[in-house]
C-alpha cells in the first residue's frame, strides 16, 4: 500500500496551498484535488513518489 497524506482546511484555496507545500517539501504528487464532497471543510491528498521516479535535486546527480 502507498503511503498517503492528507490536508485539511476551511477553503479550497487554502486546501490547495497546503497541497502544493505538502508535495514540494516531501516530493510528493497530487492524488485527490481539494474536494468538499464530505460537507466537513475541504479535503485533498498526496501520494509519496518514490525515490527513483523523482527528479534530481539541483546539485546533485
Amino acid at each position: 500500500m502507498a503511503i498517503r497524506y492528507g490536508v485539511q482546511a476551511d477553503t479550497r484555496d487554502e486546501c490547495m496551498r497546503a497541497l502544493t507545500e505538502l508535495c514540494a517539501r516531501l516530493g510528493a504528487r497530487p492524488a485527490t484535488l481539494p474536494t468538499d464532497s464530505l460537507g466537513n471543510g475541504w479535503l485533498a491528498r498526496a501520494v509519496a513518489v518514490p525515490s527513483a521516479d523523482r527528479e534530481p535535486e539541483p546539485g546533485q546527480q
